[in-house]
């Protein structure tokens, strides 16, 4: 469908890595930065998460003429930009995170600038939607008359959903439903919402302030409450139980998938039971994070660019990347223990593994046993293991020094001083390092009983 986001976008810029340490000059950690990732955000966020779904989305907005917008617009690939003239320097806003959680945040140029003008093609674009996300970061385009006029015509035709700022314009009366978490609801009202109850009567008078068909008040791991219209009773939608240390992002999907589920026809309740949903699943799936993945549907099982998502989303989290290689032709026993404690060393685990072709060089003639599908399958099967990435020359050295891994790992049969990896990892800091060996079980052993029972 035809969707158009309205509003305020921004640079976001996420620097992750890890501190060990101090400064010796002050005390404050020292943050070593592995990773550095830039999208858009604000309104921007909200067409990249619905572009990403495939629906055809249009994103009003105003935009500057610096570098950074150069920047903005590349990380909007696939969304179509209608943008005026902002009048004032691209916003950027800078989160520094270490072992996964934020330390500090770092903005630039965020001042509230003047009210910009808008193009007809910005109106156009309006008119035209199947459906209508504002998010409004509070830069003042939402306060401008010719926009608002064009909103509030079409919202009165199509779903439209307003996802409101504490410095912002108030929603249009054509609003279908007005998103606002317990803080800006809170602000709004000038009273706190802390939990139901208030929040039951900051919509109940936000609504009628509004004018709007309806307010949903999001309140984080509880979930949202919404208030329509034609009914007092406020309908609770709990949200699913969750480990999300990020939030960053929750609104935004879930004013998007709002304005999906609505112009697919569900009603508001039940709409709003699907995005709380997809809001859940979007956090637990990384939430923003899971935004820098290439394609994240194109990925197939031992495809090069999920094992390196995974080292990315490892990385940007401060953990630990563990990885190891072989053969693993007949899984067996000793395979899943040396997996499993493998595993248990770091916070993710690589699985590098030969190819067929390399298999076949290095154990000769009728090997390997299984096909390269089968044993990718086997090894993802196993909770331990958390991608496969497979190689075609005789040694990983290749892959290793595509991930870096932090541990490289190898059964007690060897001797971690003199695996030939261990001198390849030190060039980054890695170390190799082994776990017990199970003696008697083999590939060579198991193919052989069952050689004797066939």
């Amino acid at each position: 469908m035809r969707i158009t986001v309205v509003g305020d976008v921004l640079l976001d810029v996420d620097l992750s890595g890890s501190a060990n340490r101090l400064s010796p000059d002050a005390p404050v950690p020292v943050v070593d930065v592995t990773v550095a990732d830039r999208r858009a955000g604000g309104a921007g966020l909200v067409a990249t998460i619905l572009t990403r779904e495939g629906h055809e989305v249009t994103l009003v907005t105003v935009l500057s003429d610096d570098d950074r917008a150069g920047q903005l617009r590349g990380t909007l690939d696939g969304t179509s930009v209608i943008a005026g003239r902002s009048g004032a320097r691209t916003p950027v806003k800078t989160r520094l995170r270490a072992a996964g959680h934020a330390i500090a945040r770092i903005d630039q140029d965020c001042a509230i600038p003047p009210a910009p003008e808008v193009t007809p093609a910005m109106i156009r674009a309006i008119l035209a939607a199947d459906a209508i996300v504002v998010a409004d970061y509070g830069r003042g385009l939402l306060a401008n008359a010719e926009l608002r006029a064009a909103l509030g015509e079409r919202g009165r035709k199509v779903p439209l959903v307003w996802d409101p700022h504490p410095r912002g314009a108030e929603p249009v009366a054509s609003t279908w439903a007005a998103t606002p978490n317990a803080l800006e609801a809170a602000g709004a009202t000038g009273s706190a919402v802390t939990g139901v109850h208030s929040a039951s009567s900051a919509a109940k008078e936000l609504r009628t302030r509004w004018g709007c068909r309806s307010v949903v008040i999001t309140l984080g791991s509880l979930g949202a409450l919404l208030n329509e219209s034609d009914s007092d009773l406020p309908l609770v939608v709990p949200a699913p139980l969750i480990h999300a240390p990020d939030t960053c992002g929750a609104g935004d999907r879930l004013a998007a998938s709002l304005a999906v589920q609505l112009a697919s026809g569900a009603a508001l309740a039940a709409a709003l039971r699907g995005a709380v949903t997809e809001a859940a699943a979007f956090l637990a799936a990384g939430g923003v994070a899971s935004l820098t993945r290439p394609d994240n549907a194109s990925y197939l099982p031992g495809d090069t660019a999920e094992a390196l998502q995974v080292v990315h989303e490892t990385r940007r989290a401060g953990g630990t990347v563990v990885a190891t290689g072989g053969c693993f032709d007949l899984l067996h026993a000793g395979h899943a223990r040396a997996l499993s404690a493998a595993r248990a060393l770091g916070d993710c685990l690589i699985v590098c593994l030969n190819s067929n072709a390399s298999v076949r060089r290095l154990k000769g003639v009728g090997r390997p046993i299984m096909d390269e599908a089968d044993r990718i399958d086997l090894l993802l099967a196993l909770e331990c293991v958390d991608a496969v990435i497979v190689f075609d020359e005789d040694t990983p050295d290749a892959v290793i020094r595509r991930i870096e891994p932090d541990l490289w790992v190898k059964g007690g049969d060897y001797v971690a001083d003199e695996l030939p990896e261990a001198a390849l990892l030190a060039g980054w800091g890695g170390i190799a390092v082994t776990v017990p060996f199970y003696p008697g079980r083999s590939t060579s052993t198991l193919a052989a009983a069952v050689a004797r029972v066939g």
